[in-house]
Formats: structure tokens, C-alpha cells, sequence
């Protein structure tokens, strides 16, 4: 977690840190081989070069991005846990709770589905 502490202490309003600290620290305890990385100004965990999963803050929600593949792939589970989506993230809302099972396995499948990908993004 060493790796995010400049992040998180960027964070100004201390449930929104601790918040994105506890996903991050769940993520690098879940999936230790995932390598934590900052890219682009946000946390990211990568697989073999490949981008798995990153974070994001905003005002109002923590965003979590899979690439679209994720997003297609669980949408209909996404909105059922009450999040918004995009085509490339959805959000959760500060005062709403992580389904960490969710995300277990949008992580699952993108570790899958990326098994042997050589691009960072899927092309």
C-alpha cells in the first residue's frame, strides 16, 4: 500500500480516504498478484503489463473502472447494487456501501479475459 500513500493523503475529507484506502487494501489483499501501480494520477492494479482495474475520486463517489468489457460484462449487476455506470466506470456513491463481491469478480473476470493479453488496454 506504500504505493498509494501520496495518493491517499491527497484525498482531503477523511471518510473518502479511508473509504478508498479500505478498497485498495481489500484489492491488494484479495489478488496478491495484481501489481498496485499510480498511472495517469490514480491507483490501478495491473496483471503481467495489463490493466485489470483502476480508481478514481470524485466529489460525490468513488469511480471504479474495468474497461468496458467489465462494465458489459455485470451491468445489469452493477445498477442492481444501486451504482450508476458508464461505458468505462461506474460510480460509488460515498454514502452508499462496496459490494466487494461485485467487485471480486468484475476483477475475476478481467484477470480471465486478460490471461493473454500483450496490450495494456484490450484492443
Amino acid at each position: 500500500m506504500e504505493i498509494f500513500a501520496e495518493y491517499l493523503t491527497g484525498i482531503e475529507k477523511p471518510e473518502h480516504r479511508a473509504r478508498t484506502e479500505e478498497v485498495l487494501d481489500w484489492v491488494t489483499k484479495k489478488f496478491p498478484k495484481l501489481i498496485p501501480r499510480i498511472a495517469w494520477n490514480q491507483p490501478m492494479f495491473t496483471d503481467h503489463g495489463t490493466f485489470i482495474i483502476g480508481f478514481s475520486i470524485a466529489k460525490k463517489h468513488l469511480a471504479v473502472a474495468p474497461e468496458n468489457a467489465g462494465i458489459n460484462q455485470f451491468s445489469h449487476e452493477i445498477v442492481e447494487a444501486g451504482y450508476t455506470h458508464t461505458k468505462e466506470l461506474f460510480r460509488i456513491q460515498w454514502d452508499n456501501s462496496v459490494d466487494f463481491s461485485l467487485l471480486e469478480k468484475i476483477i475475476e473476470f478481467n484477470i480471465q479475459e486478460k490471461a493473454h493479453c500483450t496490450t495494456f488496454w484490450r484492443k
